[in-house]
């Protein structure tokens, strides 16, 4: 169970909380792999979906897997919603709130607007990533697909690679790599990867062939294209031709070594399409696992607001 009834990162949790949330997950990962799929585990709860960032993985993730819990679920369109008009997302919640939301999901482009309102609503706060701060969802699912993969985590190697510097992926997934044993090398170019990412525990690489063939696990960040405007980088050729995973990279990692991507992918920038498509690559399992994980942080969530009656 949580230790609150919100869900705003994984910074802090603690290993036993985090293992938690994994083998529930994973019980409802095998749920999903069933003919009947549909339980009614949130069926006296009603979820607001509100993301004012474009998102397609996460949106439809969440929406799933509050339906397959059994929950009422309403979505928030920012484009028609009042806060187009000024409201601010506080009175927007507020308002949810009065007409008996049990559970919002949140996804924005402010950092710590998670931790922020989780203060001032009785709704349950759970954070659908935010600004540059964490995606803790995101975490959960990667950390989920290498379970099924490798069992165990404690002593694994991970390569973050990309733009570590904006990526609220990367923090969270190393807070969860740290709380579950595995040594997290992030690896990119000097103006995306500062040093001060060695506070959270990470050894910083700014090659990726001489640390490539000691990876178990590769997680390839997506480019976001208004990096090249203000200058982090030469060229996506040059990131490609320095940090991309192709088949000739593939062939210089360990034979059990996975591709991981939390999407979307720019195909030939941070994967190839050999890389997107073979064998190695378990994306679509991160995003069928990003499925069981959300409805188990659902679940947890509403298991908690149940006891604090």
């Amino acid at each position: 169970m949580f230790p609150s009834r919100h869900f705003t990162g994984i910074e802090t949790l603690t290993t036993e909380e985090l293992l938690s949330v994994l083998k529930l997950a994973a019980e409802y990962r095998a749920v999903l792999e069933q003919e009947d799929k549909n339980l009614d585990d949130l069926r006296t709860s009603t979820v607001a979906n509100l993301f004012f960032e474009n998102s397609t993985r996460t949106r439809f993730s969440f929406e799933l897997a509050e339906r397959r819990l059994g929950a009422t679920v309403i979505n928030f369109n920012n484009e028609s919603s009042s806060t187009a008009k000024g409201e601010t997302v506080l009175d927007t919640i507020k308002n949810l709130e009065v007409m008996k939301i049990d559970i919002v999901v949140i996804r924005h482009t402010l950092s710590g607007i998670c931790n922020l309102l989780s203060r001032s609503v009785s709704a349950s706060i759970i954070n659908a990533g935010e600004g540059t701060h964490e995606h803790p969802t995101q975490a959960l699912l990667d950390v989920l697909s290498l379970q099924q993969h490798f069992h165990d985590l404690n002593g694994l190697s991970v390569g973050i690679i990309g733009d570590i510097l904006h990526s609220r992926v990367a923090r969270s997934l190393i807070f969860a790599l740290n709380l579950l044993g595995a040594h997290v090398h992030l690896i990119g170019p000097k103006t995306l990867l500062p040093d001060s990412f060695t506070r959270f525990g990470a050894k910083i690489h700014y090659q990726l062939d001489p640390i490539l063939p000691e990876l178990d696990a590769t997680v390839s960040l997506r480019i976001q294209m208004e990096r090249m405007e203000s200058g982090y980088l030469p060229s996506l050729i040059e990131f490609h031709k320095a940090y991309g995973i192709d088949e000739r990279r593939i062939s210089r990692m360990k034979s059990h070594a996975v591709i991981m991507h939390p999407g979307p992918v720019n195909r030939g920038v941070e994967l190839s399409h050999y890389a997107v498509d073979c064998g190695k690559s378990i994306i679509l399992d991160q995003v069928t696992n990003g499925v069981a994980v959300r409805m188990a942080v659902l679940k947890m969530i509403h298991e908690f607001r149940k006891s604090a009656r």
